[in-house]
């Protein structure tokens, strides 16, 4: 049985192996951990979330997102930064469950829309956002390397 939760704050080794899913299912051949205090640091700030999908106590799955709060309004939108499943538990519903569980969360933190990037040449992405009932908006992202 799959279950789906939030990263407590002092969970520091169950984003430790969100990180390594990441990693796995990105094919990054570079990777490396940020070190404790800095990942503790990070789960003690309310405006990241970090969900995981655990199948018999393994992370098998999660993603992370941000809050971003609205100066217009006294609302927040959700960005989700990353979201992967590991290959062996894909196409079996675990991403759309996080979703939900997310989705959950920002209804109740009164989070009017999430929003997640995904690369137009990247259609395993693109196609799971679309059957996951996300609307795709046509936009150019522009990327700075060192601040000017």
């Amino acid at each position: 049985m799959t279950i789906y939760k939030r990263i407590e704050q002092n969970e520091v080794d169950t984003l430790k192996k969100l990180i390594q899913v990441f990693d796995e299912v990105f094919e990054n051949e570079n990777p490396s951990i940020a070190d404790d205090v800095y990942l503790q640091n990070l789960l003690k700030k309310p405006e990241f979330i970090a969900f995981v999908a655990m199948d018999n106590k393994e992370v098998v799955g999660g993603l992370t997102a941000y809050e971003l709060p609205l100066y217009y309004s006294e609302k927040s939108e959700m960005y989700i930064y990353d979201i992967a499943i590991k290959p062996e538990f894909q196409r079996k519903g675990l991403g759309k469950k996080l979703l939900n569980a997310l989705s959950k969360y920002c209804i109740q933190n009164n989070i009017t829309e999430m929003f997640v990037e995904a690369h137009e040449e990247d259609t395993n992405a693109v196609n799971f956002y679309h059957n996951a009932g996300g609307q795709a908006e046509k936009v150019i992202h522009f990327k700075f390397i060192r601040p000017l």
